[in-house]
């Protein structure tokens, strides 16, 4: 691979890109980058067998080593829960520096701007080049390419991918603009959705859910559509979700807005992460579960606090 020089950059060609890695999203933007002549690599080595067989619908190549896929990749994206984030950036960076080659590493995790900027310090203090990003919207394979929001200086390599079945939009020069349009996107969609599961919960807990529907059919309609068309799809997302949320609100508090909104968020999560229908993964998840359902699974997990509560006004 030759880098050419352009109007005082470094333009490099980008024809192999890593996936790290290939679950629900990471699969799809895989599977629609091979889908336009993208030679897609990952690193399966200890992965399950879910990930191996998203890996396998998507069309990946996997490479048995992880220094073997930085020698390899061209540009290297970085799709995982936010937890693993951090771990995963430092697990490049040593193949980075026992491999000697620097690749373009691009996070588009779900972090805040504080924890992009600590990548960031981990990738260019192994000689890489380091891309904040963030994706908004599904798996390409649903229809609609996700927005790859990216910022930083090499954020232009990732722009290549433009229009290969995802679209990217870089918003500038400085790491963390990317991920805060991330963290202050899903404090809306992901975070109204515990909400809206912790509201139903609260009046089914109450026996009021009847007349609850009933006014929202009167007064919110179109709110009452979107809790029964999305609260059923949360569980198998849910353990993915809560450390979003904690990043959220590690973003507010670091802005000085309240970070109690998303840190109940997290709480609300991680309850729907207990309940029976945690256990199915996103591609078997029953889609057509009724909301009432997956309510009255929450509830069932809240009714000993809620016996304990009567027992003590007793």
């Amino acid at each position: 691979m030759k880098a050419r020089f352009s109007k005082g950059v470094y333009t490099v060609p980008v024809n192999t890109v890593a996936i790290l890695s290939p679950g629900d999203m990471g699969s799809g933007v895989g599977y629609a980058l091979g889908q336009n002549h993208i030679d897609v690599i990952t690193c399966l080595r200890g992965r399950s067998s879910r990930t191996r067989e998203l890996a396998a619908k998507g069309h990946f190549r996997d490479i048995p080593t992880l220094g073997l896929l930085v020698e390899q990749a061209d540009l290297i994206l970085s799709i995982l829960v936010p937890d693993q984030a951090v771990s995963v950036a430092e697990q490049v960076a040593a193949a980075m520096r026992l491999t000697g080659k620097h690749a373009v590493y691009a996070d588009c995790n779900a972090v805040s701007p504080q924890t992009t900027l600590r990548m960031e310090t981990i990738i260019t203090e192994a000689g890489g080049q380091y891309v904040d990003g963030g994706i908004i919207g599904g798996s390409p394979t649903r229809g609609t390419p996700p927005r790859f929001y990216v910022s930083g200086e090499h954020a232009h390599v990732v722009a290549k991918l433009d229009g290969k079945g995802i679209t990217v939009k870089p918003i500038g020069d400085d790491i963390g603009r990317a991920s805060g349009i991330k963290m202050c996107y899903a404090a809306l969609t992901k975070g109204t959705s515990t909400l809206q599961t912790a509201l139903l919960s609260a009046a089914e807990a109450m026996n009021l859910t009847d007349e609850l529907v009933s006014e929202f059919e009167f007064s919110q309609p179109a709110a009452l559509k979107q809790m029964n068309g999305g609260i059923s799809r949360l569980p198998p997302n849910a353990h993915r979700w809560i450390g979003e949320m904690e990043e959220i609100a590690s973003t507010f508090e670091h802005l000085g807005v309240t970070p109690y909104f998303h840190k109940g968020a997290a709480e609300m999560y991680r309850l729907l992460s207990r309940t029976p229908y945690a256990e199915e993964s996103p591609e078997s998840a029953n889609k057509d579960r009724p909301t009432a359902d997956t309510i009255r699974a929450v509830v069932d997990l809240l009714r000993p606090h809620i016996s304990a509560d009567e027992q003590a006004a007793d």
